[in-house]
């Protein structure tokens, strides 16, 4: 009999995908089958032509591009002398995640599907399109497109005889086991969060701790919105950057909250533990040191604040010891359930300890071994590059708008990252950021006769500073900034340096403070009132226009 064995592989970005790949994962094993579920770049694609089945899971992010973490494998699968049958021993099945409100919709699993047909895969059911847009989000179209993808697998490879499809009324393993370690154990002493000085130049799996040099409010007190510009010291690291650049920077959950889940769960804080998988095979969580505490685990790894998906509430439902809890559980995990749902989690933005504060029966039988499986790993934020290495060597700066706003709920919602970026004062002592740069989709125009034109309201002016400060540097004129805001005494970013720039020379700037006259004013307008000179730039000069906000 043929080896029932299946690999699910995934392209996510905000995590989507990746909690869909891991639903097909369960649903697989319910049906008896060896199965991996694994990040495209985790996976060495030559592989593939030894494997008979495969799922993929995968969503499209900006402009039509693959996330990044399917970005090698994206290179690898279009090189052009790929033979046409490399793949004719593989049946597969793609299923895309993306919003059809954006031009190109599900662009990479359309792109992916027709690729594996060109190397010779059978495809076993058209493309999937999942859509956010949909009532239901994207279960509109999974639901169905899975009920009939097992319909397909399971007449390649029937159940072995005696087995039956395990009841989802049937709780499967967990994926680790939380061993705790004797109190008595020695322990080391160094600081988790410094790792050893990376080898290579740090990417998401060796960040660089970073410290933080200063954490300046950049909006006068009296201003609803806090926006700090925060420079880190990065001599040593091995990042070089250049205008347009990302920093991703790994946030950790607040001190409150993560006492919060331990009191709720009855988790002691500093026990110490390892993971070990229950399964030949599955690797460890790659940024989860071992041995590491409780508190660890819940600080730097668990997103207790993220909103939680279905699969969340689904897994809940199995360790519920309250009727009342599990019924609403069931609800929620369930297709019919999906619009409530919506309305008690995704549209106020309840968090997931908010959630456990509302199913405490439920919340306090949770077996600590299924943390890992009930809550995912919080990600880390992108952010705009606000500093020029030629002006400030060895550092890095960035503008950051503190997340905070209301909903339904009494308690304002607050950004994970940026709520705990300015909650860190160096003033105080010295302050840590796990960070690493990636390559950003702005590039700056390379003949120094090109001029640009920089559109930046708010935050999004962010790149155009480490821009304006590395061509100022470099000599190169023809630097035009269209910047807006509220109130010029208020939330003006930079006022003194852009004044200094465009008193030598080297700066046009137009203004545009929307709240500072009875009349709202904002870039567009300046744009129109400009229109001579911007058209001159892009008929005369060949202007570049750059836009981000």
């Amino acid at each position: 009999m043929a080896e029932r064995r299946l690999l699910v592989l995934f392209g996510s970005q905000t995590g989507t995908a990746q909690d869909t790949a891991e639903r097909i994962g369960r649903e697989a094993k319910r049906r008896h089958l060896q199965c991996r579920v694994e990040a495209l770049d985790s996976c060495d694609v030559a592989n593939l032509i030894h494997e008979p089945l495969v799922v993929f899971v995968c969503a499209t992010t900006g402009q039509g591009d693959p996330p990044d973490n399917m970005k090698m494998f994206w290179r690898f699968l279009f090189r052009k002398n790929l033979p046409a049958s490399s793949l004719c021993q593989l049946d597969y099945a793609v299923l895309g995640l993306g919003d059809s409100s954006y031009p190109k919709f599900n662009f990479v699993a359309k792109k992916l599907h027709k690729r594996l047909l060109q190397l010779g895969g059978n495809p076993l059911l058209p493309v999937a399109l999942g859509d956010d847009q949909h009532d239901l989000g994207p279960d509109a179209v999974v639901d169905p497109w899975l009920v009939a993808l097992w319909e397909k697998i399971l007449a390649l490879y029937p159940l072995p005889p005696g087995l039956e499809i395990i009841s989802p009324n049937v709780c499967l393993p967990p994926k680790y086991t939380l061993r705790y370690l004797p109190e008595d154990s020695p322990h080391p002493d160094r600081d988790l969060l410094q790792p050893p000085a990376p080898r290579a130049a740090p990417c998401e799996l060796h960040p660089f701790a970073a410290r933080v040099v200063s954490n300046q409010r950049v909006t006068a007190p009296s201003h609803f919105q806090d926006v700090r510009l925060i420079e880190f010291d990065i001599a040593g690291s091995g990042i070089t950057f250049s205008a347009g650049d990302v920093v991703m920077i790994q946030p950790q959950n607040c001190p409150e909250d993560v006492q919060q889940f331990c009191q709720l769960l009855c988790l002691e804080p500093h026990r110490r533990l390892v993971l070990e998988p229950t399964e030949p095979g599955t690797s460890l969580p790659p940024l989860l040191p071992q041995p590491c505490t409780i508190q660890y685990l819940v600080t730097h790894y668990l997103d207790i604040s993220c909103v939680p998906r279905r699969s969340f509430f689904e897994l809940l439902a199995y360790f519920s010891t309250n009727e009342l809890e599990r019924e609403k559980l069931q609800e929620f995990s369930s297709a019919q359930g999906q619009e409530e749902l919506y309305s008690y989690c995704n549209r106020p933005r309840r968090t997931t300890l908010e959630v456990m504060w509302d199913f405490p029966h439920t919340t306090c039988s949770i077996p600590a071994d299924y943390l890992l499986d009930l809550i995912p790993r919080i990600r880390p934020r992108a952010f705009s590059i606000a500093s020029s290495m030629l002006v400030h060597p060895e550092r890095m700066q960035i503008l950051v708008a503190v997340v905070q706003y209301k909903t339904r709920l009494s308690k304002p919602r607050r950004g994970l990252c940026s709520t705990w970026l300015a909650s860190l004062n160096p003033e105080q002592g010295d302050v840590w950021v796990p960070l690493w740069v990636k390559k950003g989709g702005m590039k700056f125009p390379a003949d120094p006769a090109t001029p640009v034109i920089m559109i930046g309201p708010g935050t999004g002016v962010a790149p155009f500073r480490a821009a304006i400060q590395e061509r100022v540097a470099l000599g190169r004129r023809g630097n035009c900034l269209f910047f807006g805001c509220r109130h010029k005494s208020k939330d003006f970013y930079c006022q003194t340096e852009w004044e200094e720039l465009v008193t030598k020379g080297l700066l046009t700037l137009f203004t545009a403070f929307s709240r500072d006259q009875e009349e709202k004013v904002y870039v567009q307008h300046r744009i129109r009132e400009n229109r001579r000179l911007v058209w001159e730039l892009l008929s005369s000069a060949n202007a570049h226009v750059y836009l981000a906000g």
